[in-house]
């Protein structure tokens, strides 16, 4: 089971990002999204991340030459059939992701290794919506894609040591570096890092610190590159409350539940830095501590 060629679903912020790290490793990449609109804006954030990394000497003319060469776009899943793996990064829904799995399933080769790039769900149930539960694996990439390292890599009961085994050979040929992991809720990472996120928020509900020296005494104490409330914003505030959503009815443990600031912050739409304000403020540009209107929130509790 050697993999030539890739396909990733999806075009957005975690798609694009797979398929750019795919490509600049030399690996023939299609990127597949439902209409045309969504698939260039994918494809300028690819090159746009790359000029910017070209700008701050940290990416290279050869790695964009290198992407160009080797990633293409489409809006057909036809023009998948030829990839040896292809790699789901559509929205966190089930319901859609199998639909769209059991459309995929007809279209390409027996031997095709699917994967889903889901930090939530179980990989089980998806592949139940195939005929290759045997060629079914999860493959969690992180935030941002071409920059991080770690892809968790998932095998359910079923997973063959076949595909299990190309799986992790491909992720060593892109320069990462996989960790095995069980079909379980959260993985490994999400698992450990949930709790830690919603902690720090029921830390800052109970007005142990401000924002700004809550992230503070993470990054200087612990040497945590990002604290916890800068990483929420980053990660995203709904995206968060949804994980922990999905931990909590699977776990059934309190710690997986989301705080009452973290339910009042995304009724209120403030989802971090996508909407430009969660715990900073990044309307002006520099992230500015939100204290006083997060104060003025826990007022309503």
């Amino acid at each position: 089971m050697e993999i030539k060629k890739v396909g990733v679903l999806g075009c957005g912020l975690m798609g694009s990002g797979i398929a750019h790290t795919a490509a600049r490793n030399g690996f023939p990449t299609v990127v597949r999204e439902v209409n045309q609109e969504l698939l260039d804006k994918g494809l300028k954030g690819v090159f746009d991340f790359i000029d910017k990394s070209i700008q701050r000497k940290k990416g290279t003319v050869f790695e964009r030459r290198q992407v160009k060469n080797y990633l293409t776009g489409t809006t057909k899943f036809e023009d998948l059939a030829g990839c040896d793996l292809i790699i789901e990064a559509i929205p966190e829904n089930l319901e859609l992701k199998n639909e769209t799995f059991a459309a995929l399933d007809k279209i390409v080769g027996k031997d095709t290794i699917f994967a889903s790039n889901t930090s939530s769900l179980k990989v089980v149930d998806m592949a139940r919506a195939t005929a290759r539960k045997d060629k079914f694996i999860g493959m969690h990439f992180f935030n941002p894609v071409p920059v991080m390292k770690l892809v968790e890599v998932v095998r359910t009961k079923e997973t063959s040591d076949e595909a299990f085994a190309a799986a992790m050979a491909f992720v060593k040929k892109i320069d990462k570096v996989g960790v095995a992991c069980i079909d379980t809720t959260g993985f490994v990472v999400n698992r450990l890092l949930v709790p830690y996120l919603l902690d720090a928020i029921r830390a800052y509900e109970a007005g142990i610190a401000t924002v700004q020296d809550i992230d503070n005494a993470m990054m200087i104490g612990c040497g945590y590159p990002m604290g916890p409330l800068t990483l929420l914003d980053f990660v995203g505030l709904e995206t968060t409350h949804y994980i922990g959503g999905i931990m909590t009815k699977e776990f059934g443990l309190p710690q997986y539940h989301s705080p009452w600031l973290l339910q009042k912050m995304v009724e209120k739409g403030m989802y971090g830095k996508k909407s430009k304000v969660g715990f900073y403020d990044y309307s002006k540009g520099e992230p500015i501590p939100n204290d006083a209107a997060l104060k003025k929130l826990l007022e309503e509790k």
